[in-house]
């Protein structure tokens, strides 16, 4: 049964030079620490807002650089060539949001536009993605989550939200261009999957374009992605459904304690990754109805998805089948993946670096999680530099104890 190595940390790391190894060395052994990430995060964060000088700087060339592509879609197009060279995808990700203006999310919609039409020209980018809190406010979300009735004003917004959303992937349906609509917290999902089932039924008639994502640390995630095919086949379009994890777990259990309600999240991760993997395989067995795209850092799912193609005699570069990784983190499995010949896509996320602090946030304690992302980068990285260490020293005719 094939499987691919995550251990070649040569394919891994072939973009990266030693010096920009040793700095994210430096970083995400800094990340292992959580009382530095506790401390440092908020208060960086909270200094980037003031505005102090150099400290924008330092941010943007440190945490931002390992974890974004830019501040600009043209800045990132220096890290879309790169993964390209090695057959690594990106999806832009212009990753803004809880903004509270109208103007604000009307800047949102207008650079989602130009993600989807830069695209559409690059061959390098097989998807666009948005989140729908950077077009909507959040609290109207919240109201709608709850059943709550709206205003007339509220109902005038709500409407400017779903034109908002449709002009998005009426964009994307007339550039040919696949779109995500991102997973957010569990008290706003479900209007958020009602406006993913919206769009499908629009524009998935031919083929999956518009994708769902599905959180499965949710314990209704994965009946709530059958129920979501079984409405897709009977309404006669196809489903397009992206699977994560899921990344609001201690804000999720917070609320669900202090307002008195049940706990929306796994009780553990071994319960998580069960329902991930179960996910995985019913998306297969229904590929002729539905597309998937399996965004994981986690090597056992990634394997289980190469052996599982294979055994169904599945290609590993159909089209239908998509690997998904952050930018940044997890390249072990990004590069390898792609040299064995399986789509790849990194998300590439970019915009002004105070206005991906929550992104960046996330980032950072994800990875100071005990047993966590960071360590494993750390080992990755510590194998990388000292594999070329010893390959210099060989070639040199030294000795290289």
């Amino acid at each position: 049964m094939p499987s691919v190595s995550f251990e070649n940390t040569a394919i891994a790391f072939a973009t990266k030079s030693d010096a920009q190894m040793r700095k994210a060395h430096l970083l995400f052994s800094s990340l292992s620490q959580p009382w530095l990430v506790r401390a440092g995060i908020p208060l960086s964060a909270w200094l980037v807002r003031l505005g102090l000088p150099g400290v924008r700087l330092v941010v943007k060339h440190t945490v931002f650089e390992q974890f974004c592509g830019g501040e600009s879609i043209q800045e990132c197009e220096a890290a879309v060539e790169a993964l390209g060279r090695f057959g690594v995808q990106s999806i832009l990700d212009y990753s803004v949001e809880g903004e509270k203006s109208e103007e604000g999310f009307e800047a949102t919609a207008r650079e989602t536009l130009a993600t989807i039409d830069w695209a559409a020209t690059h061959p390098h980018i097989p998807f666009s993605v948005f989140k729908v809190t950077g077009l909507a406010r959040f609290g109207l979300l919240e109201k709608l989550g709850a059943h709550e009735p709206l205003t007339a004003d509220e109902q005038a917004e709500w409407e400017r939200v779903r034109e908002r959303v449709l002009r998005i992937c009426q964009r994307a349906h007339e550039r040919g261009v696949r779109i995500f609509l991102d997973g957010e917290e569990t008290w706003i999902q479900d209007v958020i999957d009602g406006l993913g089932e919206e769009m499908m039924a629009r524009f998935n008639r031919e083929r999956p374009l518009v994708y769902n994502t599905y959180q499965m640390y949710r314990i209704l995630s994965l009946g709530n992605l059958r129920a979501a095919l079984e409405r897709a086949k009977s309404q006669g379009y196809f489903l397009g459904a992206k699977l994560v994890r899921g990344a609001y777990m201690e804000k999720e259990r917070a609320r669900a304690k202090e307002l008195g309600y049940a706990d929306p999240i796994q009780p553990d991760k071994a319960t998580t990754d069960a329902d991930y993997d179960r996910a995985l395989l019913f998306c297969l067995e229904h590929l002729d109805r539905m597309a998937v795209c399996a965004g994981t850092h986690n090597e056992s799912s990634c394997q289980l998805l190469v052996r599982e193609l294979a055994s169904r005699g599945i290609a590993p570069n159909d089209p239908r089948v998509f690997f998904s990784q952050l930018y940044g983190m997890s390249d072990n499995i990004s590069f390898n993946l792609a040299k064995a010949g399986y789509n790849v896509a990194k998300y590439l996320p970019y915009g002004p670096v105070r206005a991906v602090l929550p992104y960046l946030i996330r980032r950072a304690q994800e990875n100071s999680a005990i047993a966590g992302q960071g360590g494993r980068e750390v080992r990755f990285i510590r194998s990388e530099l000292q594999r070329r260490k010893q390959t210099r020293a060989l070639g040199a005719g030294q000795p290289t104890a």
